[in-house]
């Protein structure tokens, strides 16, 4: 999403005031100050593009790890619910804070773990193998996105921005309408369903994921050129993780539509 970190401020808001006028021995001491001086050097070490792959790894390990736990230990759906809400407000929380704080954006990951790690082995039970074909999946996407960000096929600008964060809101609300009709209505609009209209909006889902990928790489670009702190990374991590999170769903649920089941 767009952020407004104000390690990305090119400009201070104009406040309305004025400093006092300089005394006269104030302006004789800035006549005799010398011309030059040297750069102030920041209080902070600049975030590199190392740093962010060592948290995207440390972070994306941790899922995958919780995730496989939550797998091999067979965590009831119950309890798998229960982390994927605390998930959902860690992550509001990180998203709307721009937290770089490791240890909100590390419990984040974990829990998302867990609910993916069940939602994974109940996928596998009825589609056997859709996992692996969706884990294949979400790399070549992630390869992919990266190849088009590389070559500058795609150009990130403000006007894109707007419009990849506005398509991920109102798909996010489509889900949602769809899922209250299908309370009154068996499948609600169809767009979770094995349908046309069903594999349309996987496909639409997976697009916005892989935009939303895009994005998350040219954060990361501008904050090594702007010199961004080095706890960025963490920022650009969780940014990562959950884009990741979001291609890898949609592609297990669209390779299940043509993916017979046992």
């Amino acid at each position: 999403m767009e952020s407004k970190n104000p390690v990305f401020s090119r400009s201070r808001p104009n406040m309305g005031w004025a400093p006092p006028a300089p005394t006269p021995d104030q302006l004789q001491h800035m006549y005799d100050s010398p011309s030059y001086a040297p750069p102030v050097r920041p209080a902070y070490r600049a975030m590199t593009i190392d740093d962010v792959v060592v948290r995207g790894f440390i972070t994306l390990g941790t899922l995958v790890l919780t995730a496989a736990v939550s797998w091999y230990l067979k965590v009831p759906g119950t309890f798998a619910v229960g982390a994927a809400l605390v998930a959902l407000v860690l992550g509001l929380v990180a998203s709307f804070k721009q937290s770089t704080n490791p240890a909100l954006i590390l419990a984040y990951a974990a829990f998302e773990g867990v609910f993916l790690g069940v939602v994974s082995r109940t996928f596998d039970y009825v589609f056997n193998g859709v996992v692996l074909q969706a884990v294949l999946g979400t790399a070549l996407a992630f390869g992919a996105v990266l190849a088009v960000y590389a070559l500058r096929v795609v150009r990130v600008t403000p006007k894109l921005v707007r419009y990849v964060v506005a398509a991920g809101f109102a798909a996010l609300g489509l889900v949602l309408v769809n899922l209250i009709v299908g309370i009154f209505v068996d499948g609600g609009l169809g767009l979770r369903t094995d349908s046309p209209i069903g594999w349309i909006f996987s496909v639409a889902m997976i697009l916005i994921g892989c935009f939303f990928l895009l994005l998350d790489f040219d954060a990361i670009e501008q904050g090594v050129r702007q010199g961004a702190p080095e706890k960025f990374a963490w920022q650009c991590a969780f940014g990562l993780t959950l884009s990741l999170v979001w291609i890898y769903l949609e592609v297990l649920r669209f390779v299940s539509y043509f993916t017979s089941s046992d």
